[in-house]
């Protein structure tokens, strides 16, 4: 994923980046890197949206604090399809 602007992190390590950043698991300058990014670009920030409702429903569906990993690996790969396929759609040119 790119939004085709210049920025400090790119935006395909950002959203790699986006649940080490929604867990507060990366170090304090990392985690003002993405912050920074999500703050100046759009496509990534809605991206970034959508896996925090992510993490949020699914943490609030198993009842746990932590995905099962198998259900994690699932899911995550999924959540990639679906990014593809939004990806085509949105920079479609009409």
């Amino acid at each position: 994923m790119s939004c085709g602007e210049p920025h400090d992190m790119d935006c395909a390590r950002a959203i790699e980046q986006v649940y080490v950043y929604l867990d507060g698991e990366m170090p304090d300058t990392d985690c003002a890197e993405v912050r920074r990014h999500l703050e100046e670009c759009a496509p990534c920030l809605r991206e970034y949206g959508l896996e925090q409702a992510f993490k949020t429903l699914v943490a609030r569906s198993c009842g746990c604090d932590e995905t099962p990993t198998d259900v994690r690996e699932r899911l995550l790969g999924r959540l990639r399809e679906v990014r593809i396929e939004l990806s085509q759609v949105e920079f479609q040119p009409e």
